[in-house]
């Protein structure tokens, strides 16, 4: 095997340095937002639904601000093998990208639990209207977050500087349907509170539902858009890797 040149060490630390932008990006997610729902429960009420949302919405818009330009701010394992199913995202960032999701959110449920004890699950995400009902309020909640995101990253007509309001605004509205599902969107937002200590009840769908949803959201978006020109200055999506993306 030739030995590693100083490209391949550079690219590996770049690499490295993005998934820890990741990592910290959906650590301060599931600190914020299932936070809330946990202290919601620890103040008897306090802060409501609508506060949970707000708090979901807030948390979203300040990564994608502060991380985006570093990692695109994924945060959310559907939204990383969304674009990598449509070649806007390179399969080599696909597994460091997913595993740095899933252990942020771990650590930062582990936090809650050392700060606020096993109080409101640990804001996990249950399902209260039935696993199929759950099923389809979490798929559609994603295609709707995901066609908003694919659009705001990829699309070179949509105008510049609302990435971050758009997406933590949708973030926001959805989680406002918390009371059925806790509004997941997100794998890793789900699996790290389960991690922890909280209830696995009707997981798997926390995974299928998003994944497949923000899939097809993507591949619906470039249906529509009738062009294949990416953005100029991507707002989601790593700069560098932006537009069709070789996936072997």
């Amino acid at each position: 095997m030739p030995p590693a040149t100083a490209k391949d060490v550079s690219a590996a630390g770049r690499a490295l340095r993005r998934a820890i932008a990741e990592a910290i990006g959906t650590f301060f997610l599931v600190l914020i937002g299932p936070g809330a729902a946990m202290v919601d429960v620890y103040t008897g009420g306090g802060l409501g639904p609508t506060g949970i949302a707000l708090a979901f919405a807030f948390v979203v818009l300040a990564m994608i601000v502060t991380l985006g330009h570093l990692s695109g701010a994924h945060i959310n394992p559907a939204v990383t093998l969304a674009f990598w199913s449509v070649r806007r995202f390179p399969s080599r960032e696909v597994v460091p990208y997913v595993v740095a999701q899933c252990l942020g959110a771990i650590a930062a449920s582990a936090v809650l639990r050392l700060v606020l004890g096993p109080i409101g699950d640990l804001g996990a995400t249950l399902p209260h209207v039935g696993t199929a009902r759950a099923f389809l309020v979490e798929w559609v909640l994603s295609f709707g977050l995901m066609l908003v995101i694919t659009a705001v990253a990829t699309d070179a007509r949509v105008a510049d500087g609302f990435a971050a309001v758009a997406v933590g605004l949708t973030v926001g509205f959805c989680a406002l349907l918390g009371p059925l599902t806790g509004s997941s969107m997100n794998p890793a937002r789900s699996f790290g509170p389960a991690v922890v200590g909280g209830p696995w009840t009707g997981h798997w769908l926390y995974w299928v539902a998003p994944i497949t949803a923000m899939m097809t959201a993507a591949r619906l978006y470039d249906f529509l858009r009738h062009t294949e020109a990416p953005r100029a200055e991507p707002g989601l999506i790593l700069t560098g890797i932006q537009g069709d993306v070789d996936r072997p």
